[in-house]
């Protein structure tokens, strides 16, 4: 007897039906084709263990078994519950006629158990596009499939449920999501608030700008000085998502198998901080079997790269690409797979080996050319794509001893929204460009021109820090955003004067003064 099953593979972030035929008939062989990995292959005994702890026989029959489209990969365990469901049916141990209104995937333990996947979510999303009745999935999973409506989601711990289900013995609970209410629910959800920072309010302030702005930062100061500290608070005042890129980054998350077994969806900008040990494959991602790496798992939030000078050199400059295009491509020799990769890249270093190079008390103890050598260990083109560069100082002790609160998240968060719906507005017409620091030379001419007064300003700064070229862009950009802020229409000189404050490196005698 010949049936169908229908199941997916996930490819990027997006999953693709796969229609597993199974086939009995008289004989003793078993065949799985349609290009399986080791992985698929070894799901035969599995599935036989499986059963047979739960009651029910292993046909001993020849078993054909297609996975089409026959020119895709199948990788994993997640196939094993459609196909031991595919066998038993068409073996006669499992009557139904409601096979093809379901899609299903689940790993199958030894004792019948069904363990969770990966890309839960991308699954039941093209679940509903094809039209499918409903989705089962292990138990662990089906919150995360449950946000998608319009969809029956089913969460099942043991083979015998989805067979009882099946044959009319068990109605299972179907998961109902309410995905706006808990969308709006948990997204005041902070460890981290910037209330805890004393002090640091030039840094704050810089801080601001960049995240209404979407411009990426790095924060140069002695060690303790509260570079990480405050970076980990950037998230607290990021606008909040909206819940498409919620859906977008919460499939990422699902794909990688971040997603916690009692998370429905991502309500917080993710904040991604690898170690400087990470290598290129961990950080844009890949692999035997491609998976989403560090740039994509921070998609719609925040990169963290504290001790910038540590990592390698190679996976440094494999961000350059992706902090241009937003999205990273890997390709292979029978496919390719994109993930998207936009991004705020916040950065952090010493100034020097030692740490205390321009520290207003401790004495630098590194020899002369050392501080250069060090800061030369990022590239140009990679500092040429950070648009704010701010120094840290220590804080004093009267600041730290102060017991008053400093100001909240929550208030710097009103203040960058509000700076990111004028922006909003600006760009309603150009879809790729939804920030500041995405603006090309054109939308500058148009919308970030001094006026004269601002032009005599930079051109005196430039002259006076021997400021690269590369410097006017990003300076123009970020007096925009700091204008958006100050709800001026017009780039001002003052807007100009606290841009041109925010270019430490570009001075050609900072490693030296």
């Amino acid at each position: 007897m010949l049936v169908k099953v229908f199941g997916a593979a996930v490819q990027g972030i997006n999953a693709t039906q796969i229609t597993i035929e199974v086939n009995c008939s008289k004989g003793i062989k078993f065949m799985l084709v349609g290009l399986p990995d080791a992985s698929v292959k070894e799901s035969h005994e599995r599935i036989i263990s499986a059963l047979q702890v739960n009651g029910y026989k292993f046909p001993r029959q020849q078993i054909v078994i297609n996975m089409s489209p026959a020119d895709i990969k199948k990788e994993g365990s997640a196939y094993d519950l459609p196909l031991a469901v595919g066998i038993m049916s068409a073996s006669d141990s499992l009557k139904t006629d409601k096979l093809e209104d379901y899609m299903m995937m689940g790993e199958l333990s030894l004792d019948g158990s069904i363990l969770p996947i990966k890309g839960a979510l991308s699954i039941a999303i093209k679940a509903r596009e094809l039209g499918f009745k409903g989705l089962i999935v292990p138990k662990k999973n089906a919150k995360e499939a449950g946000v998608v409506n319009n969809l029956e989601v089913y969460g099942v711990e043991n083979i015998a449920e989805v067979v009882d289900f099946f044959n009319g013995d068990l109605e299972l609970e179907r998961v109902i999501i309410d995905t706006r209410a808990e969308f709006l629910n948990n997204q005041q959800n902070f460890e981290f608030n910037f209330s805890d920072v004393k002090g640091q309010e030039n840094v704050k302030r810089a801080i601001e700008v960049a995240a209404a702005g979407g411009h990426n930062i790095i924060m140069i100061g002695p060690p303790g000085a509260g570079k990480s500290m405050m970076a980990k608070r950037i998230p607290s005042i990021l606008p909040p998502f909206t819940l498409h890129e919620a859906l977008e980054t919460t499939k990422i998350h699902s794909v990688a198998g971040k997603i916690g077994g009692d998370t429905s969806l991502m309500c917080i900008r993710p904040f991604r901080s690898p170690h400087h040990t990470i290598s290129d494959v961990a950080m844009v991602g890949g692999g035997i079997y491609p998976q989403p790496g560090e740039i994509s798992l921070a998609h719609n939030g925040v990169l963290f790269l504290d001790e910038l000078p540590e990592f390698n050199r190679s996976v440094l400059e494999v961000l350059r690409q992706p902090l241009e295009d937003r999205s990273i491509s890997i390709s292979r020799s029978k496919f390719a797979v994109e993930y998207p990769a936009s991004f705020m890249l916040v950065s952090s270093m010493n100034p020097c080996p030692c740490g205390y190079f321009n520290h207003p008390e401790k004495q630098c103890v590194c020899s002369q050319g050392i501080v250069q050598r060090y800061l030369n260990k990022i590239s140009g083109p990679l500092l040429d794509r950070i648009d704010i560069q701010i120094e840290i100082v220590p804080v004093p002790f009267e600041k730290i001893s102060n017991s008053g609160m400093a100001e909240d998240s929550s208030e710097i968060r009103q203040r960058v929204i509000k700076a990111r719906e004028i922006q909003d507005e600006r760009f309603k017409d150009h879809p790729a460009i939804h920030s500041n620091a995405q603006m090309t030379s054109k939308l500058m001419r148009k919308y970030a021109t001094p006026d004269q007064e601002g032009l005599q300003l930079l051109k005196a700064a430039m002259d006076r820090f021997n400021l690269s070229a590369r410097a006017y862009d990003r300076i123009l950009k970020v007096s925009r955003t700091i204008a958006d802020l100050d709800s001026s229409e017009k780039v001002l000189s003052k807007h100009l004067a606290e841009a041109i404050n925010y270019r430490n490196l570009d001075r050609e005698n900072w490693a030296t003064k």
